[in-house]
């Protein structure tokens, strides 16, 4: 009696954590490696398995509640960013930080901050693009002094006044597409002042290079399976958004938060399935869920 053939299993290469991520986890890691005990302000990525794995070694999640009862303790800064407050608050309550904040949105949150100071002068308004009550988001929000606007679709943009100046900026992982129809609406709203002159409005490139993309890569991935399993944690923003790119190539696709989430079914008269994720999203998951497949 002939076993069955084993299915053709493909891991996306260019799947998995970005930069800013891969240099938080390492920075954790190493930190770790003291006996001195380490504290994540927030889950460090959302990824649960993730999560789980650098708490076995010692990482400790907290809220920044708990920021005025460590005194003395190293706190680490997620990829995500912070708002000024936060340093503020672990200065005033003599906590070590660790800062891990991703580079790309510290240069972001720099603009953001240049964008506000330069729309007071002239009674406008900063906008992001982006999820109310995401860590990055905050972060930004927090360079304004909480007074930015956050809009998650272009159905939001009545609540912008078309009359006022506008600094249009985007949370890094969003949808550069999405961003950049929500862009051209803008600025075919805005008005003129009263000499007749357009209104400023200035939309700012703040995307991070490797999610824009990561789009198109994923489009031709989902196009060379039957399958595709798309391995990411069901809170992280990048993870809806590429699996929504991948659903929309290939109707054979599944979101899974981990190996034991796969079914044997989905491969029905398949013969390749493709593993890929979200950039907060392990390569050893991928991994663990493309065992799964001939298991």
């Amino acid at each position: 009696m002939s076993s069955k053939p084993n299915i053709r299993v493909e891991i996306d290469k260019r799947s998995g954590f970005c930069f800013g991520v891969v240099n938080a986890i390492n920075r954790a890691e190493k930190e770790l490696e003291s006996d001195e005990p380490l504290y994540c302000l927030g889950e460090i990525v959302h990824n649960g398995e993730e999560v789980e794995r650098l708490k076995s070694l010692g990482l400790i999640t907290i809220s920044h509640n708990d920021l005025e009862s460590l005194s003395g303790k190293k706190v680490l800064l997620r990829a995500h960013g912070e708002p000024p407050e936060t340093y503020r608050k672990a200065r005033t309550h003599g906590v070590n930080l660790v800062d891990a904040s991703c580079p790309v949105v510290l240069k972001l949150q720099e603009k953001v901050r240049k964008g506000w100071e330069q729309m007071q002068q002239q009674n406008g308004q900063v906008v992001v693009f982006g999820k109310k009550g995401h860590a990055e988001v905050i972060g930004l929000v927090g360079q304004t002094q909480g007074n930015a606007i956050v809009i998650e679709s272009i159905s939001e943009v009545d609540s912008l006044d078309f009359t006022r100046p506008i600094e249009l900026f985007a949370q890094t992982t969003k949808s550069a597409d999405e961003y950049k129809t929500l862009s051209e609406e803008i600025s075919s709203r805005m008005g003129v002042d009263s000499a007749g002159n357009p209104i400023h409005f200035r939309a700012y490139n703040s995307i991070c290079g490797q999610v824009a993309n990561r789009k198109k890569e994923l489009i031709s991935f989902s196009k060379n399976h039957d399958v595709i399993l798309f391995v990411s944690g069901k809170n992280s923003s990048n993870g809806k958004m590429l699996y929504e790119v991948c659903k929309s190539i290939n109707s054979r696709t599944h979101f899974v938060t981990s190996g034991s989430e796969v079914d044997k079914r989905w491969f029905n008269n398949a013969q390749s399935v493709g593993v890929c994720g979200a950039t907060s999203t392990p390569l050893w998951l991928m991994e663990q869920v493309a065992a799964k497949v001939n298991a």
